[in-house]
């Protein structure tokens, strides 16, 4: 039997009205003693845990409970406490979230969030406890960027595969663009770096939005249905994580493309998150594009400007950004607005992608992919010993003491002179590092940093210029300056034969690292 239309249509209304009736989100946060997810009678609430609707943070009380405005478009999320985890899904991503959208996504060409129904009478959190120490080690993937499901799966043999089932390490992050434009190829990226075998974050990049949205808050509705929120926190040991969204897109300025910065309401979240984040926290901000960026200030000055403001009580701090298919180290001082005598560092991760799949293809049919400042395709690892850290950058499919490529003319004359030299790209250098180097255990000489194109990109780049066939591949990008890379004289006047060059480079951290190569002296005659 049907139902009259009036009583259909003052259904509807209700529902309609329970949507509309729903100002706020109140849950616990618990204990999740038998890791079935739901919070039982036994198992006890944690108080003081901060929950979040991306905007407001609020802390549970003595019973673990917490209560949150919502309106129709909200992520709410759990800011992880040391010592506990959440579950994990059956792709390895952390479940610490939940998407309230009534209404769900505007339509677009992607599909976003399904609508959501009815906030559960109590949107509860589960935790399980760990017993992580402040030791840990993370996993950093920057731009895997696909285009097609061919270059995803240079991606999964070229990378993923390398570090799959990876022992030691807590947990992964990919530093946004996560896919190229295409967002169909969100599950297939999901697929192939759920390899890794740990739980894995991810943030937004500007190839990962919704280009057909209207406003930069629904640019991310795709994603989200992914991956969840592109604004969140967590702590792990003695360390603060803040994932943040920072394209602006569509631009403010003009309407088109897009920009790096913040909305308010993200540095509004940011502030509140850290009323409650200790003082000797180390703070790890990541996001995609970096605060600031090679030959051209492309993020927005004043949202650069609050960020430094709120850090200006965290005496340790640290940010990550990708996008720009480089690395380089930034440090940003009082003359550049942050607000303490010791500068801040920003990393700007190595891509996993390098060069965009570019360059020769290697025995498996891989590209090289060595990015414009000659640091080779790879992915990082921070080490955190309580708030403390250092980084290492990994070469994909080299050893792990591959940290600096030495560049030197195979030949020289006995006693010539000659404008060649001996070039050192130390992929994770920066301007104030040492680097030394001798010959055949002679006395060791300070390299001098010469930011330039790296020489050994140049080489490997004309090979397709003067190649009389077709390479396969595709030809690498042209070089930029490279900021890692340091120039020493080339000795000719020791004997004729063969000679080792061996570079001791000291690093950021005050570690030091040692690399050789070798070269040639040849008598003029012999050479003739």
């Amino acid at each position: 039997m049907k139902k009259p239309v009036f009583l259909i249509a003052i259904a509807g209304l209700c529902f309609s009205f329970n949507i509309q009736a729903q100002t706020s989100a109140t849950g616990y946060v618990f204990e999740d003693t038998n890791s079935n997810g739901k919070k039982e009678g036994r198992e006890k609430g944690l108080a003081n845990v901060a929950v979040s609707n991306g905007q407001e943070v609020v802390l549970t009380n003595e019973k673990g409970r917490y209560e949150l405005p919502v309106g129709n478009d909200n992520s709410i999320f759990v800011i992880t406490p040391s010592g506990y985890k959440p579950a994990v899904n059956e792709n390895n991503q952390p479940q610490f979230y939940y998407l309230h959208k009534p209404h769900g996504s505007p339509e677009l060409k992607f599909p976003g969030v399904k609508p959501t129904s009815k906030l559960p009478r109590s949107l509860d959190f589960a935790l399980t406890p760990t017993n992580n120490g402040e030791d840990f080690k993370v996993l950093i993937f920057g731009d895997p960027q696909p285009y097609t499901k061919e270059e995803v799966d240079f991606f999964s043999r070229g990378v993923v595969q390398e570090v799959e089932g990876i022992e030691g390490v807590s947990f992964g992050l990919s530093l946004g663009d996560l896919v190229g434009n295409d967002l169909a190829l969100f599950n297939p990226y999901i697929q192939a770096v759920k390899k890794a075998g740990i739980p894995w974050f991810n943030l937004l990049g500007n190839h990962d939005l919704n280009f057909d949205a209207e406003a930069d808050s629904l640019s991310d509705e795709t994603y989200e249905a992914h991956f969840g929120p592109a604004n969140y926190a967590f702590n792990y040991g003695k360390v603060h994580f803040i994932v943040l969204d920072d394209v602006l897109y569509p631009d403010p300025r003009d309407g088109k493309g897009y920009w790096g910065g913040f909305r308010k309401d993200q540095l509004d979240f940011v502030e509140n998150d850290l009323k409650y984040v200790p003082k000797d926290y180390l703070v790890v901000l990541a996001f995609h594009i970096p605060l600031s960026e090679p030959d051209n200030d492309d993020f927005r000055d004043e949202d650069r400007q609050r960020l430094f403001d709120l850090l200006e009580e965290f005496p340790h701090t640290l940010s990550l950004s990708a996008h720009t298919h480089i690395q380089k180290q930034d440090f940003f001082s009082r003359k550049d607005g942050w607000k303490q005598d010791k500068p801040h560092h920003h990393y700007n991760a190595g891509t996993t992608s390098g060069d965009w799949y570019s360059g020769k293809l290697n025995k498996d049919g891989i590209p090289e992919s060595t990015m414009r400042d000659g640091t080779p395709k790879g992915y990082a690892f921070l080490n955190f010993k309580g708030n403390e850290y250092t980084i290492d950058y990994k070469v994909a499919g080299y050893p792990e003491d591959y940290r600096m490529e030495i560049f030197a003319p195979k030949v020289v004359p006995h006693k010539g002179r000659t404008t060649a030299g001996i070039y050192v790209n130390f992929f994770m250098g920066s301007p104030d590092d040492e680097l030394m180097y001798r010959v055949d255990e002679g006395k060791w000489t300070r390299m001098v940093f010469q930011p330039d194109y790296d020489p050994a990109y140049f080489y490997k780049l004309y090979d397709w210029d003067f190649s009389d066939e077709l390479i396969q591949g595709r030809r690498p990008n042209n070089p930029v300056t490279s900021r890692h890379l340091w120039r020493g004289k080339i000795p000719t006047n020791l004997s004729p034969g063969e000679h080792t060059i061996e570079v001791k480079a000291k690093d950021m951290f005050g570690r030091t690292f040692v690399q050789k190569s070798r070269y040639r002296i040849e008598a003029e005659e012999t050479a003739q």
